[in-house]
């Protein structure tokens, strides 16, 4: 399980392990908090095709489909 703290997720750098669309590096381009500050969900956004893809930020912590970094 990947460790994330949601304070650093925005800009954080992600590798999908199974790539869609020729679409395997990912950089987090958006972070949405509630009142709280406790995070919604984020943006991925596809290092080369420049797509944008809005995922729940606790699927990050598997890593059986997400490495941190670019690998």
């Amino acid at each position: 399980m990947n460790r994330i703290n949601p304070a650093k997720l925005h800009h954080s750098k992600w590798t999908a392990i199974k790539p869609v669309n020729r679409e395997k590096h990912f950089l987090v381009s958006d972070v949405e908090y509630d009142e709280d500050g406790t995070v919604l969900n984020c943006i991925l956004e596809a290092v080369l095709s420049k797509n944008e893809y809005p995922i729940d930020w606790t699927e990050l912590k598997d890593n059986e489909k997400w490495l941190q970094g670019w690998k």
